[in-house]
Parts: C-alpha cells; sequence; structure tokens
C-alpha cells in the first residue's frame, strides 16, 4: 500500500514538473499571436482606410499613420495594440480619434509589433519595447503637438513603458484593459503554477508607471475574461498622477464598445486635452 502511494505520488509529481516544463518552453507561443500579411497588401488595405505607412528611422515600415494633413500642433495619438492579428485591425482608435477631436483630424499612428504584419523579427517584451523606443524618440523629437500613448490590452504594457522612460515627453496615456502586470494576469488564469518564477514576458505597468506622472485614462471591462478587471483597477488606483476611469458595464474584453459615436471617446479626449491645459 505504502510503495504504491508512493509510485502515484512519484508520478504526479513528474506530470507536475512535465506541464511546468512544456508551459515555460512554449509561453511566448501563449503570449503573442502575430498575423502576417505581404507588405504590399498591408499597403492596399492601409489605404482603403485612409492610412500611410510609417517609417521608423531605418526607414522600414514601424506601424501606420494617417493620411489626412493634420493642422499644426495637432494631438499625436500612438496606438499599441493587443496581442493578437497585426495593427491595421485596430482602425477603430483612428475613427474614434477622428471623431472626438474637433480641431481637425489628429495624427493617429498604430505601432507594429515586431513579427506582426509584414514587420520582421520575433515578438518579445525586449524586442517590443526596444522597437517602440526606435519608432517614438524621432516622433517626440519632432511632434508640434502633445503626443499621446494609447495601450490595449497587453499594449497597456508597452505603453506604461515608454511613458515611464520618456515621461517628459508623453503628454497623457489611455489604457484599455490594463493589468498590473503580465504575472498578475498569468497567476489568475494558472493559479497551480509557478508563474512568478516562469514566466519571462512581465510587462509590469505598475512598475513603469512609477516613473510617469502625466494624465492617466483608464478603460476596464466589467466582464473581462482575459484580464481580470481587478487588475486594470488595482493599477488605476495604485497611480498618483492625475487619473479617471471608465468602467464599460456589460463588457467583455473584446467587446468593448468601440463605435466613434460612443460618449467615452469625447470623455477621454476632455480629460487628456483638458489636463496639459491646466
Amino acid at each position: 500500500m505504502g510503495r504504491s502511494v508512493l509510485r502515484i505520488a512519484v508520478a504526479l509529481i513528474a506530470g507536475y514538473l512535465l506541464v511546468v516544463l512544456v508551459l515555460a518552453g512554449c509561453q511566448r507561443g501563449m503570449v503573442y499571436y502575430p498575423m502576417n500579411m505581404p507588405e504590399d497588401r498591408l499597403r492596399a488595405a492601409a489605404a482603403d482606410e485612409g492610412m500611410m505607412p510609417w517609417e521608423g528611422p531605418d526607414g522600414a515600415t514601424a506601424g501606420w499613420r494617417t493620411a489626412a494633413e493634420s493642422p499644426p500642433e495637432a494631438p499625436v495619438f500612438v496606438v499599441f495594440h493587443g496581442n493578437a492579428g497585426f495593427a491595421l485591425h485596430r482602425v477603430y482608435f483612428v475613427n474614434g480619434f477622428n471623431a472626438a477631436v474637433d480641431d481637425g483630424p489628429p495624427d493617429v499612428r498604430i505601432f507594429e509589433y515586431p513579427g506582426y504584419g509584414a514587420r520582421g523579427g520575433r515578438p518579445s517584451e525586449d524586442a517590443i519595447k526596444a522597437a517602440a523606443l526606435d519608432a517614438l524618440d524621432p516622433l517626440f523629437a519632432a511632434a508640434d503637438g502633445p503626443v499621446f500613448l494609447v495601450g490595449e490590452s497587453l499594449g497597456t504594457g508597452v505603453a506604461s513603458y515608454v511613458a515611464g522612460q520618456r515621461p517628459e515627453a508623453v503628454a497623457g496615456l489611455l489604457l484599455v484593459t490594463p493589468f498590473t502586470s503580465l504575472v498578475d494576469v498569468g497567476r489568475a488564469h494558472y493559479r497551480f503554477l509557478p508563474v512568478g518564477m516562469l514566466l519571462r514576458e512581465r510587462f509590469p505597468s505598475d512598475e513603469a508607471l512609477r516613473g510617469y506622472g502625466g494624465p492617466v485614462a483608464f478603460v476596464v471591462a466589467e466582464h473581462d475574461e482575459v484580464v481580470p478587471t481587478e487588475l486594470g483597477v488595482r493599477l488605476y488606483e495604485g497611480y498618483d498622477g492625475p487619473k479617471r476611469i471608465w468602467k464599460h458595464a456589460g463588457a467583455g474584453h473584446n467587446t468593448i464598445n468601440y463605435d466613434p459615436a460612443a460618449g467615452w471617446w469625447g470623455e477621454v479626449i476632455t480629460f487628456l486635452l483638458g489636463s496639459n491645459e491646466e
């Protein structure tokens, strides 16, 4: 009897360790879900949406930007999207900002992650953060108007990082379905695993925002099944700068109302632009 119990215990421990090793080895495949498309097809799709390539400092496409000419000193919104698809799947941010900004079309840019769309490389936290700073630093230096960063889901970790690294250059943040850290998200979904020890892709937004003091707009979904709502609320509560939170009643992670006519767009713009006028 004793030996049978021991064999069962050893088998269970071995199985658990095997699961841990497998998940540790394939974690990036569980975090990033890129979709790819040839450059020529992306350019055609961008033109149909009134957008054009946003060239990075190396001449390669860093993402996409609105083609319509913006007025002098118009605000610039840089979007860091979620972990699936590619940048042009987030044109709803362009439509929302166009509807909410009164003084002519703003300059809206959607950043493309390494390994997404037609961009080379492989996605990782280090690669995405480095590419973001490479693309943003020339923009910060050249922009006549205020530059706001927008993060969606995974992108909230990127936006928070850039703001923490370049606090004087970032006029404000809009964080949609944000989290304190990817470690906390993992712990919520895999309570039986030592996520804090295993996860290499961490995106600690709570730590990053300690280096930033500007206005931050938080948007959370009441029934978020991907990023627990309490993590976004905790990030909001722990932030010491100017802030406001919007809770979308009844919404899930992917069902937030992005209709350009939705009232929250104007409220966010009023908060962000108003905070920069004070």
